[in-house]
């Protein structure tokens, strides 16, 4: 497939209800490991490409090596491949821009975007991020028209999870509105767990909705349930893959 017939197919891929499941890669290692199981395509996790790289998260890995592990990942499986571009590796609408059109260059089809700042995931302004948004919509139009945006909200980053609420649904909602009248294509919402706000924030999203699942609770098939179109697994493949081989080191000590 080309590039472009890839876009296609990965926009195609989320339907609300039956939503496309990302186990997520951090080098082209993993991700043919994940391209073997029958997936559909390939996401990036920007912290797995960190703690790979012996960096914690927050764009402590430098854009060209970020960048350059997208392309390896897309160069090693013929699958779509969306990138975490995490804030945009800038403080600038353009920058922002700029690393759309590079992760393009990279082979990437779609990307994730951040409306928190890196240093300590605290909420930007929405006005703000939606500026940068828009700066991802135009310089993926004229690279790849069909690249698909996945604005991600950090609004339940704020709040552990026993005092998520309603009202924070609402206000992810407004944001989403928001991001979608600045071309996004998707609403990513993290760190949301209970099943009821999933439910509501689904129901009500203007755009495909993608959740983060980083345990074996809730179940695929509870949060299909939900009418989510996307579910993405973050660290929580590289976490796992850590903890064996870590066990496996450790049981074949001399």
């Amino acid at each position: 497939m080309t590039q472009q017939d890839k876009a296609a197919a990965f926009r195609a891929l989320h339907v609300p209800g039956t939503p496309l499941v990302l186990f997520n890669a951090w080098d082209a290692g993993s991700a043919k490991a994940v391209a073997k199981s029958e997936a559909a395509a390939i996401a990036t996790g920007s912290w797995s490409i960190a703690a790979a790289n012996g960096l914690p998260d927050g764009e402590k890995v430098d854009r060209s090596l970020h960048l350059k592990t997208i392309e390896s990942i897309a160069g090693a499986v013929d699958l779509p491949v969306t990138g975490d571009l995490e804030s945009g590796f800038s403080q600038q609408p353009e920058g922002v821009g700029e690393t759309v059109r590079l992760a393009i260059e990279a082979g990437a089809i779609g990307c994730n975007l951040e409306d928190s700042f890196p240093a300590d995931g605290s909420l930007r302004p929405a006005e703000d991020a939606v500026e940068r948004y828009r700066a991802a919509r135009a310089a993926a139009d004229a690279a790849l028209p069909g690249f698909f945006i996945n604005a991600r909200t950090d609004v339940f980053f704020q709040k552990p999870a026993e005092e998520h609420s309603m009202e924070m649904v609402e206000e992810a909602l407004e944001r989403g509105r928001a991001y979608a009248e600045a071309g996004a294509d998707g609403l990513f919402v993290p760190f949301v767990t209970d099943l009821n706000l999933i439910r509501a924030l689904a129901k009500r999203s203007p755009l495909p909705l993608n959740v983060m699942r980083m345990s074996p609770e809730p179940s695929i098939s509870e949060l299909a349930a939900t009418g989510v179109a996307r579910i993405s697994h973050g660290p929580y493949p590289y976490i796992l893959a850590m903890d064996a081989l870590e066990r496996a080191a450790r049981e074949n000590r001399a």
